[in-house]
């Protein structure tokens, strides 16, 4: 498909004035060529900007509230319905489109910059965050609506120009516009949200903003006559908490991140995944991923040793691990406890967790850099990623992914991910799953159960308590029926996981007993909807 051209008339010399320099003609609706030129730049900057805000707004309350496919689609759905309302309400500014236009621009950079600090507010603050999240998206949304129909009619010529003229006018703005749209998807992920953050690019995003209205202020000095002076302290006033909030921005994160964790925050950062928080009081560490609670120090060793030591005690060797998740290097720390491993892969997504768990004191005390072990070696790539693509065999694979709390995740506990996971088992080799907890997401803990039945890992479920989680479940599987009573792991002497423990963690209450559950597929996946209704009854 061919993209329409964008058509900037020619410039034709005017009679020579007293300096002997040829004045541009005017173009249709009175335009020079770099007033025409500053209107497409203009509405490059709105496109991008526009889905910036889409993008801040959908990223920060997936980051506060989880379920990011809700979240995306609220705020998509929203926007677009708010810019169809300010599209058709432009059709009753009759005059003065410029002023208007470029008013305009000056709110959208000041909601726009000011609206992921309002929203981590009215969070931190208020009960009523979706209401807030609503009206930022409302009011962005309708003032990005009036912009381009507005940025239209003046290129067009307030529709005193041909049709041919006015066809080319919208091919050359929408071509503009769609090519905004490209450099926000891009910029965003790979460069603004790992590099600043979600409050500072939204208030840098609002200074592009004040950067087009600066620049219409200058291209169009004599139209807007009268009004240019007012817009123009209007655009100052605006600057200023802009400014301040850029400068500010991390602090500002801190003080809403200290009233959102009950400790306090000694290490926060944006990575290109997720926002990672670590917190501390006293000898408890905390680990946040996205806000949700990675693990305590206080009592992560009875998460970890649940996950690690029933696998590696029921597999007849040991000698290769992979561990899928885990960047913290805990379940890690686990495996080199037992004799005989060789060699212990982990794959974790995000760089920035390993890193941290490298150079952190609090966090290498805790995992007894257990990263820098020689037979260690540490991959960033998607779990599942990893799985289809590798032809190795491990003799115990360790799944400790965060839970199936949105799509992405979702996949990593499915069938087909499963059955990938049993082709990469050696002989005799073993499993172990974190699965969520039996408790408060009953339904999706025998989901996860019943998908790895069907994909033949001969799962068997287990749960332990683990105080800062409450109850949490797990299963051990591997190719061929798993005898779970041979559990001895003497050989690491756990400080919880004794055989007496593990027999009763096989037993499971009336309230949490297994439920009729789906299996979770690519195409379908219940275990996401299960999730997200669980929990939500205890929320």
């Amino acid at each position: 498909m061919t993209l329409p051209t964008l058509t900037i008339p020619d410039l034709a010399p005017s009679p020579a004035r007293g300096d002997g320099h040829a004045r541009p003609r005017p173009e249709a609706g009175g335009l020079s060529r770099r007033q025409t030129r500053v209107l497409l730049a203009a509405v490059l900057v709105v496109a991008t900007c526009g889905i910036l805000y889409e993008l801040i707004v959908g990223t920060l309350s997936s980051y506060l509230l989880g379920n990011s496919a809700l979240h995306f689609s609220l705020t998509i759905g929203g926007f677009m319905t708010a810019m169809g309302i300010g599209s058709w309400a432009s059709q009753h500014i009759r005059s003065n489109e410029l002023a208007w236009f470029v008013g305009v621009e000056l709110a959208v950079g000041a909601v726009g910059g000011l609206s992921a600090a309002v929203l981590y507010a009215a969070f931190t603050y208020t009960p009523v965050f979706h209401v807030a999240m609503g009206a930022v998206v409302l009011v962005i949304g309708v003032l990005v609506g009036l912009e381009i129909p507005l940025v239209t009619r003046l290129l067009g010529g307030g529709g005193r120009v041909t049709a041919a003229d006015l066809k080319d006018t919208v091919a050359n703005v929408l071509a503009v516009d769609y090519l905004g749209a490209l450099v926000a998807s891009l910029a965003f992920p790979f460069v603004l949200l790992p590099v600043l953050g979600v409050v500072r690019t939204a208030f840098v995003t609002g200074f592009v903003n004040l950067g087009v209205v600066g620049l219409c202020l200058w291209a169009f000095r004599r139209r807007l006559g009268r009004a240019r002076a007012g817009l123009a302290l209007a655009t100052l006033v605006v600057a200023i908490p802009l400014a301040a909030g850029a400068v500010g921005a991390d602090r500002l994160a801190d003080v809403f991140e200290e009233k959102l964790y009950r400790d306090p925050v000694v290490y926060a950062e944006q990575s290109t995944y997720q926002r990672i928080v670590l917190t501390a009081r006293g000898g408890d560490v905390r680990l946040f991923l996205d806000g949700g609670l990675q693990f305590s120090t206080v009592d992560e060793h009875r998460y970890h040793e649940a996950l690690v030591h029933p696998a590696m005690a029921l597999a007849p060797r040991r000698a290769a691990v992979l561990v899928l998740g885990g960047g913290d290097g805990l379940a890690v720390r686990e495996v080199l406890r037992w004799p005989g491993v060789e060699a212990v892969t982990l794959v974790d997504l995000d760089p920035a967790v390993t890193a941290l768990a490298r150079t952190h004191a609090a966090l290498r005390a805790a995992n007894r850099d257990a990263l820098d072990d020689p037979r260690v070696t540490v991959l960033n790539e998607d779990a599942g990623a990893f799985i289809a693509d590798t032809e190795a065999a491990f003799d115990v694979i360790l799944i400790d992914l965060p839970d199936p709390n949105h799509e992405s995740l979702a996949k990593l506990y499915s069938r087909s991910f499963y059955a990938q996971v049993r082709q990469r088992l050696g002989v005799g080799g073993m499993v172990a799953v974190q699965s969520t907890s039996p408790t408060f997401a009953r339904e999706a803990f025998w989901s996860i159960v019943a998908t790895a039945e069907a994909a033949e890992l001969h799962p068997t479920p287990y749960h332990v308590y683990v105080p800062s989680f409450g109850d949490w479940g797990f299963f051990v599987g591997s190719t061929h029926a798993v005898r779970p009573e041979r559990y001895d792991p003497a050989p690491v002497a756990p400080r919880v996981l004794s055989p007496d423990a593990f027999r009763a963690a096989r037993t499971f209450d009336g309230d949490v007993d297994r439920v009729a559950a789906e299996v979770s597929t690519l195409d379908d996946p219940v275990v996401l909807r299960y999730y997200q209704q669980g929990w939500a009854r205890w929320q």
